[in-house]
């Protein structure tokens, strides 16, 4: 008995501790792996994000989306929240009609005008087939943020409790363009901080 007192005076607090992190990991937060360049050049390939639980979902957020179909959890953005009608014209959002700004596309859309992201997809991360096809699907591309079939104009209608998500690299990004919106129940989170790699730690 003096044994066991003596062991919890010493590790007791640990162990609460360690529970206490074991229960908000499994109800209030949880940590991805950036896979692809969906989200270049705003999250890169491999890094490692902190995604909250159970945060009310806004438009420009970044979150964790579960895709049914493909099984698996993928990082976009929030551009259309639920009854939004959206649209996009040679690269300008129009949300409900009224023409909305996209700053976290600056770099992208710039160097696009620039030179078709050809040098951006030539770069580390790029080498090989990938590179090749990336190169070849802006090349083709009259605009930055195009549809499925290629359009530089196209629009959608969020159902009421759903969600659109694109990525930032509109030319690469497989999202609701392709597989339809998301429903409030598939969305596990908000990606807040971005813990790896240590050169790139902190807020996005």
């Amino acid at each position: 008995m003096n044994y066991f007192k003596t062991f919890l005076k010493e590790w007791g607090l640990t162990f609460l501790i360690i529970i206490l992190v074991g229960l908000s990991r499994l109800f209030l937060w949880t940590n991805v792996r950036v896979e692809g360049h969906s989200m270049d050049p705003t999250l890169a390939d491999g890094e490692i994000l902190f995604v909250v639980k159970h945060l009310p979902i806004n438009r420009f957020d970044i979150v964790v989306a579960h895709e049914d179909d493909g099984n698996k959890d993928i990082v976009k953005r929030v551009i259309g929240m639920p009854g939004d009608t959206i649209r996009y014209e040679n690269d300008k959002l129009f949300i409900n009609n009224q023409e909305t700004d996209e700053p976290y596309l600056a770099d992208y859309l710039q160097q696009f005008k620039n030179d078709k992201l050809q040098n951006a997809y030539s770069g580390k991360g790029f080498e090989g087939d990938k590179g090749v096809y990336f190169r070849s699907l802006a090349q083709k591309a009259q605009a930055f943020t195009v549809d499925v079939n290629f359009n530089t104009s196209f629009s959608f209608t969020v159902p009421e409790g759903e969600y659109l998500l694109l990525g930032d690299d509109r030319l690469v990004s497989s999202d609701s363009r392709h597989v339809g919106t998301f429903k409030a129940s598939q969305i596990k989170g908000e990606a807040k901080f971005r813990f790896w790699p240590l050169n790139r730690i902190g807020i996005f």
